[in-house]
C-alpha cells in the first residue's frame, strides 16, 4: 500500500524529535482526522536553517512528510524554505494515496509555521531591544 521510502521514513526517521536551541517553533494540526506536526528550526543570522526536526502524532504518511520536510529545507534560506511545496515532498515519498494528501500539506504547512514563528520572535527581540534603549536614553537624560 505504502512505497518503500514512506515505510523507511516512518520506521527509521532522521529528523524525529525536539530541538535545543531551536528558534523557531510552528506547530500546525488538522482538526479532522487528528494530525499534529511540530516543526523546530534553528536558524542562523544569516537565515540559513542550520537544523530541522519534527514531533508528530499522526501516521505514517504524516510522519514520513514531516521527516522528508525537514530534509529539504535543511541549509536552505528562509525563503528557498518557503518555495518547498507538498508536491516537493510527495515527489520523493512516491505514489500517496489521495486520501493521505492531507498529511503531505501539513508537513508544507509546518514549516510556514515554523517561519512565521522564527519572525515574530525576531520582532519581539526588536521591540524588547528598542524599549531597552529608550530607557537606558531616559536615564542618561535624567
Amino acid at each position: 500500500m505504502y512505497t518503500k521510502t514512506i515505510l523507511d521514513r516512518f520506521q527509521n526517521p532522521r529528523n524525529a524529535g525536539g530541538m535545543h536551541g531551536a528558534n523557531a517553533i510552528g506547530q500546525v494540526e488538522n482538526s479532522a482526522c487528528g494530525d499534529i506536526i511540530k516543526m523546530y528550526l534553528k536558524i542562523d543570522d544569516n537565515s540559513i536553517i542550520e537544523n530541522a526536526k519534527f514531533k508528530t502524532c499522526g501516521c505514517c504518511v504524516a510522519i514520513s512528510a514531516s521527516d522528508i520536510a525537514c530534509d529539504l529545507i535543511k541549509g536552505k534560506t528562509i525563503d528557498d524554505a518557503l518555495k518547498v511545496s507538498s508536491q516537493d515532498i510527495s515527489k520523493i515519498l512516491g505514489d500517496i494515496p489521495q486520501y493521505k494528501m492531507h498529511c503531505v500539506i501539513l508537513a508544507e504547512e509546518s514549516i510556514r509555521s515554523a517561519v512565521e514563528d522564527f519572525y515574530k520572535q525576531k520582532e519581539k527581540a526588536t521591540k524588547a531591544a528598542i524599549r531597552k534603549t529608550k530607557r537606558q536614553i531616559q536615564e542618561q537624560q535624567e
